[in-house]
């Protein structure tokens, strides 16, 4: 079973968490202001803010967040049709705004995936923010199906790390029948522990459910930075509450006009960019593989998977992944050296099944959490496209000469939602927002994992007057806290109102 990698799979925070941005230039204000009481009544809901616990498992583990941080759940219907029935709570996070005299309001962030646990995410990340906290209540959460909001479960830890050992890219009947039969075991297995909520997670919901914490927090406005699938997540929200986005900034952008295929498709040349990209810096110091070594390493580990000191194998999915889990920022390519270096020359894979346990959420005591199966259920209860066996055979040309490396494994991923027990809703989504605020969309030149095309065409679907367009000349999946000039022209739309000129380049 290879990891889902439907939209923009979330790096992990060791990785590649440090997302973020917008653009440079004037413009207007988006207005907003909020109750700092420690009780905010909602649409007949409250929220009690209390000292924060640790993270649980389901949320990725570590230590609790400590002083100044406090959190709350709010109480959301299950199925937004159904207002008065059944509800779930939601996992939120918060520290409070230091300059209460100059709040603008909070500040909600959702950090991608679909998956990623903000209760968990934003303390690890807030000293990229601490700007915006000067006028803003940071304020985060888990999305239902993630972590503490009604998370997701299917497969245990032994079942998970079984299925990862099993061949995504099969060459033969026998090896398509084992992926297909570990494929069925795995859905399977999150109907039996998840199937109430499993219609209900798809990203219109948690759109519903944003507006809904918009108004517990006291906010006029929604104030929001998304990061990858959170930027289709606050489109999504500016379609359904034009009126109600206030300043806004999607940063690593997902491309609202692509199906999954489509969308694969274009992970995998953004993937290969990256690598390419990788390679011609690494090159200069002499000693890096060349791209042919890196493709007979992954095509080599079809029939010899490298054993670690974990006793665990390292098998061909887990190595591209792993491969792709340090291209998500410049930062980690160093760790993408040294795991490549080891497999090459030493014939063992830690590195590299560090970096790919990284990207599913395995914890090194082994367990994992709920990131890839809140990232699967969320995007097959988004997309109606199911895919076949053939349609795989048929396209697996395209992905090869899309890349070497990824090519494969990407197309064989098409098959995580065949024959999932919910209907998806729909094609493509629907983010046309007249009469929004404006919302600053940036793109990243040499983003993998969202490329940069998505942003401009987010803009134009988001529509004229609304999706403003920043291009930044880098590296990575997210620009805040990474270009100089994006972070401050982020910091000018969200702490001062001043939004870029649209079509705003940062090189």
């Amino acid at each position: 079973m290879s990891p889902t990698r439907p939209r923009a799979a979330l790096a992990s925070a060791a990785l590649a968490l440090a997302l973020t941005a917008t653009a440079c230039g004037q413009g207007r204000d988006g207005d907003g202001a909020g109750s700092t009481d420690s009780r905010n009544r909602s649409a007949g809901a409250q929220l009690t803010w209390k000292r924060c616990e640790a993270p649980t498992t389901a949320q990725g583990g570590g230590k609790a967040p400590g002083k100044g941080w406090e959190c709350a759940t709010l109480p959301v219907p299950l199925d937004h049709a159904k207002p008065d029935g059944e509800k779930i709570g939601l996992a939120l996070i918060r520290s409070k705004a230091r300059d209460k005299s100059g709040r603008i309001g909070s500040l909600v962030f959702n950090f991608g995936g679909p998956g990623g646990s903000g209760v968990a995410g934003l303390p690890s990340l807030a000293d990229s923010y601490e700007k915006l906290q000067g006028r803003y209540d940071l304020v985060s959460f888990d999305p239902r199906g993630v972590g503490e909001s009604a998370g997701v479960r299917c497969q245990s830890d032994k079942e998970l790390d079984a299925a990862y050992q099993i061949d995504g890219t099969p060459d033969d009947d026998a090896e398509l029948k084992e992926t297909l039969t570990s494929n069925k075991a795995y859905i399977d297995a999150c109907s039996k522990n998840s199937g109430k909520v499993l219609p209900h997670v798809d990203t219109i919901s948690a759109a519903r459910d944003l507006d809904l914490i918009r108004s517990a927090l006291g906010d006029q406005k929604l104030h929001y930075f998304g990061i990858s699938y959170g930027t289709e997540l606050g489109a999504v929200y500016a379609h359904l509450f034009p009126k109600n986005v206030g300043r806004a900034v999607l940063d690593a952008v997902v491309d609202p006009t692509q199906d999954p295929l489509q969308g694969n498709l274009g992970q995998t040349k953004g993937f290969q960019l990256a690598l390419d990209n990788y390679l011609k810096d690494c090159g200069t110091s002499g000693s890096c593989p060349t791209q042919a070594q890196i493709t007979t390493l992954v095509k080599d580990l079809d029939a010899k998977p490298l054993p670690t000191t974990q006793g665990r194998k390292l098998t061909q999915d887990e190595a591209v992944n792993g491969i792709a889990a340090a291209l998500y920022s410049k930062d980690t390519w160093k760790y993408l050296t040294a795991g490549l270096q080891e497999a090459l020359r030493k014939g063992t894979g830690n590195t590299l099944l560090l970096l790919f346990d990284s990207l599913v959420g395995r914890a090194p005591d082994g367990r994992y959490n709920n990131l890839q199966a809140a990232n699967r259920a969320i995007s097959c209860a988004d997309a109606e496209q199911r895919y076949t066996v053939a349609d795989v055979k048929q396209r697996l040309p395209e992905f090869r000469a899309a890349s070497p490396v990824f090519g494969e494994s990407a197309a064989w991923s098409l098959l995580s939602c065949t024959d999932w027990p919910v209907k998806g809703k729909w094609k493509t989504p629907d983010v046309s927002a007249d009469g929004s605020a404006p919302i600053v969309v940036i793109g990243n030149a040499g983003d993998p994992a969202t490329p940069v095309a998505g942003a401009e065409r987010m803009a134009e679907k988001l529509g004229r007057g609304v999706g403003v367009r920043l291009t930044v000349k880098g590296e990575g999946h997210g620009t805040y806290g990474v270009d100089e000039c994006a972070t401050k022209a982020v910091d000018a739309h969200l702490l001062e109102g001043r939004t870029p000129a649209d079509g705003t380049v940062c090189s």
